[in-house]
């Protein structure tokens, strides 16, 4: 049965793993040489993986695969993905393909704005409180002035400061509301780090400033930040949109803006929808060392930032036009945390030209349109389990370990027959008993 540890983080690599064995695995020998089986070899690169987190005991993967002709700005991009559901780089390349020829994936980004707030309790007059915010805050910028030196020589820093009354919304309750450029920097460091200075000093004027009683409760980035923005679009003539599989390109257009209509006003719907966007964006975030949960967690309360869950992606109809478009906001960095450290990372970035922070939110947004124009576009033509279900074929034939002769058997079997996988199941049954 298992147990409370004191003292994990304290133990040996070989210790923790032993602890594991002995308390949850009845096959230790067989756990043992999986978790090693994932160990890489190169001592000094494992070494660094280790060091990436706390109490690690070996390396979880995930594949990395690419995107080729994504034409960006009239410039050709291949783009890295890190993700482990299949069907999802395929329709990335295929809409990279698709757009290739008409024109390409056109972004721009409209702002870079980062948000950090001090959080504090204030129990005396308001008007009391903002004249001693405006008198104390060009001594917030001072106080900061040592951190804020070498972002501010290459055109960054803190804009602005703010004194925000939400006493309203929560009793006593206000917030310093900073706003930063980091360039090309993520910046959560940074933005962090300078948050605590101004708590600190902000704080210590007060205790003999004012008569109320000030109590900082936290200091910390949002990572809501709706006006670090980014646009990506495509368009067309509607009748260059006839291609193979679609025939009628008025119809097509029609039922595609259609359901991007559905997904605007539908929550049930956009919440999907989006997961599919997300699918695009997580990947390169991922491949490029960035935060996928911040970049989710922010995305995602911008769908929601009229009051109701909406399509983050929408779609228009004018004089014969065809365009489609998502606007996102996105704070990435290409400087910093595991984009100097992950081997894999700095692979990544060099394969897209080093790009800068606003270069990588435009590539990353366009990789987020991509996934979104393939999956509506199968939706509305052929239905998207056709297509995710050939590619989860191998998935299927590898749970039932199906034999290099066999998969050759069964992929040319499936080229002309629905799959399931109930379908896939029987087909293995068959072919191994007629073998």
């Amino acid at each position: 049965m298992p147990h409370a540890i004191s003292g994990f983080s304290k133990l040996s690599k070989s210790e923790k793993i032993q602890w594991l064995l002995d308390t949850y695995f009845s096959d230790k020998e067989a756990a043992r040489t999986l978790v090693k089986q994932y160990w890489n070899t190169d001592e000094k690169l494992q070494k660094l993986h280790d060091e990436f987190i706390e109490n690690t005991i070996t390396n979880f993967y995930l594949p990395l695969g690419v995107a080729p002709n994504f034409k960006i700005n009239d410039k050709l991009f291949t783009i890295p993905m890190a993700i482990e559901e299949s069907s999802v780089v395929a329709a990335a390349s295929k809409a990279a393909k698709f757009w290739l020829d008409r024109g390409g994936f056109k972004a721009k980004v409209i702002s870079t704005e980062k948000i950090g707030q001090v959080h504090f309790t204030y129990s005396g007059d308001f008007d009391e409180l903002h004249s001693f915010f405006e008198s104390v805050k060009p001594r917030l910028f001072s106080a900061t002035s040592d951190i804020t030196k070498n972002m501010e020589r290459r055109g960054g820093g803190i804009l602005d400061i703010e004194l925000r009354n939400k006493s309203q919304d929560l009793g006593d309750y206000y917030q310093l509301h900073v706003t930063f450029e980091t360039l090309d920097a993520m910046g959560a460091n940074f933005i962090n780090s300078c948050l605590e200075a101004f708590a600190k000093t902000f704080k210590d004027k007060a205790k003999h400033t004012l008569d109320g009683d000030l109590e900082v409760v936290m200091s910390i980035l949002s990572n809501y930040v709706p006006n670090c923005l980014v646009k990506a679009e495509v368009s067309c003539p509607i009748s260059e949109l006839k291609s193979k599989d679609i025939s009628n390109p008025e119809l097509f257009a029609k039922k595609f803006k259609q359901a991007v209509n559905i997904a605007e006003v539908e929550p049930y719907r956009a919440v999907t929808h989006n997961k599919g966007i997300m699918n695009g964006i997580d990947a390169v975030v991922l491949a490029t060392g960035n935060d996928f949960r911040a970049v989710e967690a922010g995305v995602h309360a911008y769908a929601s930032r009229h009051g109701k869950y909406s399509s983050l992606t929408h779609c228009s109809i004018e004089d014969g036009l065809f365009k489609f478009w998502i606007e996102i906001p996105l704070v990435l960095g290409t400087v910093g945390g595991l984009t100097s450290l992950h081997p894999l990372v700095k692979f990544s970035l060099e394969m897209l030209e080093k790009p800068s922070a606003k270069d990588l939110m435009q590539i990353v947004a366009v990789a987020g349109l991509a996934q979104n124009f393939a999956a509506v576009k199968s939706l509305t033509t052929t239905g998207i389990q056709e297509g995710h279900m050939k590619m989860h074929l191998m998935n299927i034939l590898n749970q039932f370990e199906a034999t290099p002769k066999e998969k050759t058997a069964l992929i040319e079997h499936f080229k002309t027959n629905v799959v399931t996988h109930s379908a896939v199941v029987e087909a293995i049954e068959k072919l191994r008993k007629t073998s």
